[in-house]
């Protein structure tokens, strides 16, 4: 094959690259429009969005060295197309843009993990003095359990907390400001996830807050499960674990999905502005992202800095959120750096 032919097999195979790369990542898109339980693979395309967009960039890099401005068209219309989604990731914001002077109120959520199942209260004690440190005023907490030894947690934290709801199982509302009534959005035997609500009451008006816990993706347990049986002499190969792990994704955006669908419809026929909170266990711009905020203001859009990812594993990904209604208006949102769960807490203020 000569010098010729093999510059034009090239150029063809890149072009090809760049045709499917534009493809898939406008189909990732749409796939967040998509339920899993009709298309699990259009609606997985999701998860790929940032390498998706990585590789776009790549294409459009090559096209131009080559200076082939038709066909950096390609990459150019995928990225354009991704503006979007990217804003959901990361904000270009700077804090000289951000007043914070108004009066209002700030709520966190924290998935917890438990405390890390210690009993001694020292994870849940540290996490009550970093919530005092930046001033929350209502305090959603997923996986949470309040034992503590001989005390129960909701015992220490009601010196600053006055007011607390329980919902089901591992789901609490702290509050600094009256709470008139709450209630538990059951799934369902399948799960042990649930959401919740509490009306708060603040200077008269009434808010409702979700705190809301929604299916796992069941990744972690797949390799714990796999590491235990190879640990017992089992032999496991990575086809196998590669099924398991595509298994547990999609039974769990089918479950999330679900799930997520009662939350919106309860939202939904809520008279009360609703501000959300909580672990979706789920990227922006999924099924899940797009169902949740419904007619909500995304508050890491509204108001947040740079890049978001909440959850500490290896999967550096933005799970854990905090939407209100389009009445309200966010001065802040950011998260912190703790240690005592494999989230991080999100903060936002929101102005009165």
């Amino acid at each position: 094959m000569g010098k010729l032919a093999i510059y034009k097999y090239v150029s063809f195979m890149f072009l090809v690259m760049s045709a499917t790369l534009m493809i898939l990542t406008i189909a990732g898109l749409f796939g967040g429009r998509t339920t899993p339980t009709t298309n699990h693979g259009l609606a997985m395309l999701v998860y790929a969005l940032p390498f998706l967009f990585v590789g776009n960039v790549v294409m459009l890099i090559y096209w131009v060295v080559r200076k082939r401005w038709i066909w950096s068209a390609m990459p150019v219309f995928a990225i354009l197309s991704c503006i979007p989604y990217i804003g959901t990731i990361y904000q270009f914001r700077f804090s000289s843009d951000v007043d914070a002077s108004k009066a209002g109120f700030k709520i966190a959520t924290y998935n917890v993990a438990m405390f890390g199942r210690e009993t001694s209260g020292f994870k849940s004690g540290d996490i009550l003095s970093e919530m005092k440190k930046q001033n929350v005023d209502i305090l959603c907490l997923q996986e949470y359990s309040d034992v503590c030894g001989d005390r129960r947690n909701s015992d220490n934290y009601r010196e600053y907390f006055p007011y607390h709801a329980y919902g089901k199982d591992d789901m609490i509302i702290y509050s600094r400001f009256p709470i008139s009534q709450s209630n538990t959005i059951e799934f369902g035997n399948y799960t042990n996830n649930s959401a919740m609500w509490a009306d708060v009451i603040i200077n008269e008006k009434a808010f409702r807050v979700y705190n809301v816990h929604l299916e796992t993706t069941g990744f972690n347990r797949t390799l714990r499960k796999v590491a235990k049986m190879e640990l017992q002499g089992q032999t496991i190969t990575e086809n196998a674990i590669v099924q398991a792990i595509y298994g547990n994704y999609t039974m769990g955006m089918v479950v999330r999905a679900r799930q997520c669908k009662i939350v919106a419809e309860d939202i939904e026929s809520c008279m009360l502005p609703a501000i959300v909170c909580g672990d979706f266990n789920d990227v922006p711009y999924s099924y899940t992202y797009h169902t949740m905020l419904g007619n909500l203001v995304d508050g890491f859009k509204e108001c947040g800095s740079g890049f978001m990812s909440t959850y500490r594993g290896l999967k550096k990904a933005r799970i854990d959120y905090i939407f209100h209604d389009k009445s309200l208006s966010g001065q802040t949102y950011y998260k912190e750096d703790l240690s005592y769960s494999d989230h991080h807490p999100v903060f936002m203020k929101i102005a009165l």
